[in-house]
């Protein structure tokens, strides 16, 4: 695997990140700003990092890379990214954050922010072609002594909440939070216990833990049925690891997939167009919930661009997500004279704290919530270790040889209608759906499903998954 940016940051292993490489691509997005002359000689950069081991390491280099560009590093210490984001655009400063999101121990990133929100695709391509002319030129500096900051990010991102939603909106609620190595662990339950809930801390681990709220783990599974059925909860709630993505389970322990996290969350907010990648539920288009729908390729980069042409064409209220349910709010909200001004990058716990408020002021289950959506049942799962020149062989195939699809398929009835917007999303006869992408983050194969029923969801993706597992191993 080399260092690369994917859905949402650059991602490599710790391996090949450390070093060089973290300290260069810094000084290539510093370089990109000046170049725009988005920042001046003595300006200060944010730094935050979340809690896998190679963390502060890497947020050395960084510190180092922002001192040798003639700037101020600020240590903002381990902290969620939305929090990092949120303070450093209070700031109209740029911000950089280390973390590898959900992706293993062994693996970590940067991810970069404007002084203005996350940075885009264009940004991306300029950092790569600035990078390439620097390379392994740039000269490693020895460690600096960064400005350090102290609770003022974690205080501006509870009040965010605190101010804008009602006191007492989550009394009566007991909700457990999984707290293993996600750097929110602590800030959510701070949260959620100045909005009234009562919270069981669960889970918290010393040693780093992939949560992956868009294909969870077995063992993740396992511990919220166990914990639902152990005691009383009203929800049991995490994050991934950099606290932009959450995780929402029902009283009964049962995962709540992240797209319908994120629409419970544009209803909650009053939302007339919502903007979300091709890999979420199709039952966002028959909710009847939601004016407009627009659909992006995956990866908040994307999904920022769709918020952006929604306003301009003249939403009223634009939230955007992410199947992983990490909501991006593209508009400020007014509600009774309390505002909740716009933050453009995901974040967990907004839709947390929204999915909770809606099961405290209307007294029922989240399940029953949940099934207001009508969405379809939906699983989705990953092929580890392929590849992404094994992942595009398959896909390039599948896309372009109708006879191979239709082959391969033949189970299904065949093929009814192939996307190309993002990988290949296959929609069989009867409507069920199959979708295949590449993961951008890390050397797998990811896979979507819809079916009626979640046990027929369940026995598609492992279909499914066993069908690419073959093709890819044959080709």
């Amino acid at each position: 695997m080399t260092v690369k940016f994917g859905t949402s940051g650059l991602r490599g292993l710790v391996s090949e990140l450390r070093g060089t490489p973290a300290f260069s691509y810094t000084v290539a997005f510093l370089r990109m700003l000046q170049n725009r002359n988005l920042l001046n000689e003595g300006s200060e950069v944010f730094v935050g990092r979340d809690l896998r081991a190679s963390s502060p390491q890497i947020a050395q280099l960084v510190h180092s890379a922002i001192a040798a560009s003639g700037l101020v590093p600020v240590d903002c210490g381990a902290l969620p990214t939305p929090a990092l984001a949120l303070y450093a655009t209070g700031e109209n400063a740029p911000a950089i954050m280390v973390t590898g999101s959900h992706i293993p121990d062994d693996r970590n990133g940067l991810k970069f922010y404007r002084a203005d929100g996350e940075i885009d695709k264009r940004d991306e391509r300029d950092i790569v072609e600035i990078h390439a002319a620097i390379g392994d030129a740039v000269p490693l500096l020895s460690p600096v002594d960064p400005v350090r900051v102290g609770a003022e990010p974690f205080q501006g991102y509870m009040d965010r909440f605190l101010d804008f939603f009602e006191q007492g909106s989550l009394s009566g609620l007991r909700v457990g939070v999984y707290q293993h190595s996600s750097v929110a662990r602590d800030v959510v339950i701070d949260i959620l216990r100045g909005l009234g809930a009562k919270t069981v801390p669960l889970g918290r681990a010393e040693h780093f833990i992939p949560v992956d709220t868009e294909a969870l783990r077995q063992e993740d599974v396992a511990l919220l049925k166990d914990w639902a059925a152990a005691e009383p909860f009203d929800a049991i709630v995490s994050t991934d690891g950099d606290g932009d993505r959450p995780l929402v389970a029902d009283a009964s322990g049962t995962f709540v997939r992240g797209d319908l996290v994120g629409a419970i969350t544009a209803n909650v907010l009053g939302a007339d167009c919502v903007v979300t990648p091709v890999s979420s539920n199709s039952g966002l288009e028959r909710c009847g919930h939601f004016a407009r729908v627009v659909r992006t390729r995956v990866g908040s980069p994307y999904v920022i661009e769709g918020i952006g042409t929604a306003l301009a064409q003249g939403a009223r209220c634009v939230v955007g997500f992410e199947a992983n349910g990490g909501v991006l709010l593209g508009s400020s909200v007014e509600r009774g004279g309390r505002i909740l001004p716009a933050l453009q990058t995901r974040d967990s716990l907004l839709p947390i704290v929204c999915t909770l408020a809606v099961i405290a002021k209307n007294g029922r289950p989240l399940a029953e919530i949940a099934a207001d959506f009508r969405f379809l049942a939906a699983a989705s799962g990953r092929l580890e270790g392929v590849p992404s020149e094994n992942s595009a062989s398959f896909l390039g195939k599948l896309a372009a040889d109708a006879a191979y699809a239709d082959n391969i398929f033949a189970d299904l009835g065949g093929i009814g209608n192939i996307d190309n917007h993002d990988g290949v999303r296959i929609t069989v006869p009867n409507g069920e759906v199959v979708h295949f992408r590449a993961s951008g983050n890390a050397p797998e194969l990811r896979c979507y499903v819809e079916a009626k029923a979640e046990s027929r969801a369940d026995e598609l993706l492992g279909w499914s998954l066993a069908l690419a597992r073959t093709q890819i191993l044959e080709s």
